[in-house]
């Protein structure tokens, strides 16, 4: 099982690598307002080379299960990857600003 952060962790965290995991149209409607990186769930393996291995990524979703399948692997691989617990609606939820709006895009299923 991934290791996971909460909102509150990752605000008191120092220099991470945060990295959105989302599709485009996930993200277009709604992110968190910091230095993201956005490489789409199905893009990481080909762009792993992007990722510093010096730096923790935390990998964040809409409700953290293809964040925390990325933290398990990249984990596995050697990087110190964890995954934002619950996702940005828990980031939303806890108070945390955001830019846009989180809600489900029509025509995709939740996740």
């Amino acid at each position: 099982m991934a290791r996971e952060v909460d909102a509150e962790a990752l605000e008191a965290a120092g220099d991470v690598q945060l990295v959105d995991v989302r599709t485009t149209e996930e993200r277009a409607a709604g992110r968190i307002p910091t230095d993201t990186a956005h490489i789409p769930f199905e893009e990481l393996l080909a762009r792993a080379g992007e990722l510093d291995r010096g730096r923790q990524i935390v990998f964040y979703c809409r409700v953290g299960e293809r964040s925390a399948a990325a933290a398990d692997a990249f984990a596995a691989s050697g990087f110190d990857a964890v995954s934002l617990a619950g996702g940005i609606v828990a980031w939303q939820e806890s108070g945390r600003p955001v830019e846009g709006e989180v809600g489900q895009p029509s025509g995709l299923p939740p996740r």
